[in-house]
């Protein structure tokens, strides 16, 4: 664990599931250098944790993260690249081997719109709002959302909230595609963190792993391309012991116990 504040992250264990809430409630959770320090180390800490099988994210106070912290940004044009380079890419929750669920409870707006869509599932409260803001302050589609969003939510869809930054509420967020789930006010930490406890009692890691990367890998190639890539992994999951354990947990009608996934130095392929 490195020197970032921690009480700009906080984060809870819920049995298997880790819950990271940004808290900077004052400032609707903009994004500081500093948060962002916090949240990655803490999910890279999780990647390796074995005992943790699901990730839930999620804002304290009435919003899930404003986007940067504006008041930090004044001097951005006086910035050097150096000023401007981060140790770790900004699209590392994308790359999570495990869950990421997003519990978002407020508005999430520019850089906290993205951090939502690199969750894998989002729930929303009744109370959510998104806009991708960038066009309003002069600036472009950041951090992979022009990638993201038209794949959520069509491109015509994705044209229309990037070019007006206008606002959504959640009730068209869930009908566009852009959250999967939508729950009252005040219920949906525990509702995202039933659903991650849920994948974490009855799903492979190494299975939900694996599904992940094609998602990814296969967004850009054809139907043929997926389906032969698909054999080759059909192959690796017949030897495994995760398809034996999973078969005969369903005919001993009990919860199935899988191994937690290899950490990431130990070069074991998932």
């Amino acid at each position: 664990m490195t020197g970032e504040p921690a009480d700009l992250v906080l984060a809870e264990r819920r049995g298997p599931v880790l819950v990271l809430t940004f808290n900077r409630p004052g400032k609707l959770n903009a994004w500081t250098d500093d948060l962002e320090d916090r949240y990655f180390t803490l999910l890279v800490d999780a990647e390796d944790d074995p005992d943790v099988r699901a990730i839930v994210v999620t804002g304290a106070g009435r919003g899930f993260c404003a986007g940067a912290d504006l008041g930090r940004l004044q001097a951005v044009g006086d910035a050097s690249d150096a000023d401007l380079f981060r140790p770790r890419p900004r699209d590392l929750p994308a790359t999570l081997r495990k869950p990421l669920i997003g519990a978002i409870n407020g508005v999430a707006a520019g850089l906290g719109m993205v951090e939502a869509l690199y969750c894998d599932v989002r729930f929303a409260s009744a109370s959510a709002r998104f806009t991708t803001a960038f066009a309003k302050r002069g600036l472009i589609a950041e951090y992979g959302i022009s990638w993201l969003l038209p794949r959520l939510v069509g491109r015509s869809r994705a044209t229309d909230l990037l070019l007006s930054s206008r606002m959504v509420d959640a009730e068209e967020a869930l009908r566009i595609g852009l959250v999967d789930h939508l729950v009252p006010d005040g219920s949906v930490v525990d509702a995202a963190v039933a659903y991650a406890a849920d994948l974490a009692a009855h799903c492979s890691p190494t299975s939900m792993a694996v599904i992940k990367d094609q998602l990814h890998s296969d967004a850009d190639g054809t139907y043929a391309e997926s389906v032969a890539r698909a054999e080759g992994l059909m192959l690796q999951a017949f030897r495994g012991a995760d398809l034996v354990e999973g078969i005969q947990s369903h005919l001993d009608k009990r919860t199935p116990v899988f191994p937690s996934l290899p950490v990431r130095s130990s070069h074991v392929p998932v």
